[in-house]
């Protein structure tokens, strides 16, 4: 006899209820990312050359259960976020998840987009299988960037000191390398297995971090350094 899978054995059962929107003028390309995606995650797709099947919210909560995959090829630099330059769609856009694909690695586009808001990326060469366990991974609340991304643009202002509301709060080079690792979805005994550290001095780092940036956990704590490093 068969056993029953319940949705905390399968993930993708858990994305039944998600929606994605790929938008971007390759017809044919999207239809079949639709078809694919579909299959491997549950989630509904619904493709489109531009926004008008998107639906206008600001509502971030609701927004949490649909992204946008935003199509940049052949865009450059200036032009791969242009839906996010005018107040009106970027404040549309804010109620729901976005990531870029069909990106072009050389671009450098990662840190103003993260800045913006993006969630992650798929580039032009990335191999199909992991854009599935991407948009997976977005869902459930990650980034989807890499390890040298991450490590290069929160780590080259190691060191400086942030401004955050209404004061300001410097963070140690050994707590933003320690932020850098929880953005990329480092656990704590990875983290310090990696740094040669107790995971109780790491325990003691993260409860300092957060107390300094106000946030109440590690996936705050990612955006928040995504957002402002």
């Amino acid at each position: 006899m068969k056993s029953k899978t319940s949705s905390k054995d399968n993930p993708s059962a858990r994305l039944a209820d998600k929606l994605i929107y790929i938008i971007g003028p390759q017809r044919l390309q999207n239809e079949l990312m639709a078809s694919f995606l579909e299959q491997e995650t549950n989630a509904r797709c619904i493709q489109s050359e531009d926004l008008s099947h998107v639906p206008n919210t600001d509502d971030k909560d609701a927004g949490q259960s649909s992204l946008i995959l935003w199509d940049c090829m052949g865009k450059d630099l200036d032009g791969c976020l242009p839906k996010l330059e005018s107040d009106s769609e970027k404040k549309m856009l804010s109620g729901h998840l976005l990531a870029l694909f069909n990106v072009d690695p050389g671009l450098g586009i990662e840190k103003m987009a993260l800045k913006q808001g993006i969630r992650g990326f798929f580039y032009e060469q990335d191999p199909l299988e992991l854009l599935p366990k991407g948009v997976k991974a977005i869902f459930n609340g990650e980034l989807w960037a890499s390890r040298e991304i991450m490590t290069k643009y929160v780590m080259e202002d190691k060191g400086r000191e942030i401004a955050y509301k209404e004061g300001i709060t410097v963070l140690t080079p050994r707590e933003i390398e320690i932020l850098t690792m929880v953005a990329m979805g480092a656990k704590n005994e990875k983290i310090a297995d990696k740094l040669c550290i107790s995971s109780h001095t790491v325990k003691t780092h993260l409860y300092n971090i957060f107390k300094k940036i106000d946030v109440p956990n590690r996936l705050q704590a990612a955006l928040w350094a995504a957002k402002h490093l």
